[in-house]
């Protein structure tokens, strides 16, 4: 295997905020079917409570275990589930590297997402941290691991789109 040199912290930084930037378009302009390319085929995306968390409790409202499910969850999107259009906007700040060795780096980021119903004014949706494994490939950074860890005690609307 090529060892790919990573960069200093500020432009590791920078690429992460970029790649944080890509993903939030994706899923604000409702490319979910871009949004598995995103991750590593043995790739664990989960959404879960703070204090389940914080409890080491590993139930969340969403667990996929590889990247296959992930375009489970699109296509089920797409296909089966019914729901009110809407809008979401992410917005993505605090991003620090935790740790960074060999191809693989450990990351948080700080979450918040709007939605916007129809015949609503726009609402806070959820807000939280994504706690992150990244593999460094030559295609660019790739998400192995995703905890998207929600602060609210509870969930206001259905969870549609991914966080």
């Amino acid at each position: 295997m090529t060892q790919i040199q990573l960069p200093d912290d500020t432009s590791l930084r920078a690429r992460l905020r970029d790649f944080h930037d890509d993903y939030a378009y994706c899923l604000d302009e409702d490319r979910l079917e871009e949004w598995p390319d995103f991750f590593t085929e043995d790739c664990h995306y989960r959404v879960l409570s703070r204090e389940n968390h914080d409890a080491g409790l590993p139930l969340g409202l969403i667990y996929c275990m590889n990247k296959n499910m992930l375009r489970d969850r699109v296509t089920a999107l797409r296909e089966t589930t019914m729901f009110e259009p809407r809008s979401l906007r992410h917005f993505i700040s605090g991003v620090r590297v935790i740790e960074a060795q060999g191809d693989r780096i450990v990351a948080q980021a700080n979450f918040a997402v709007m939605e916007s119903l129809s015949d609503r004014e726009p609402t806070l949706n959820m807000v939280g941290r994504y706690l992150d494994e990244l593999r460094l490939t030559p295609q660019g950074l790739a998400l192995t691991r995703r905890d998207c860890v929600y602060d609210n005690y509870r969930v206001r609307t259905s969870l549609i789109v991914p966080l």
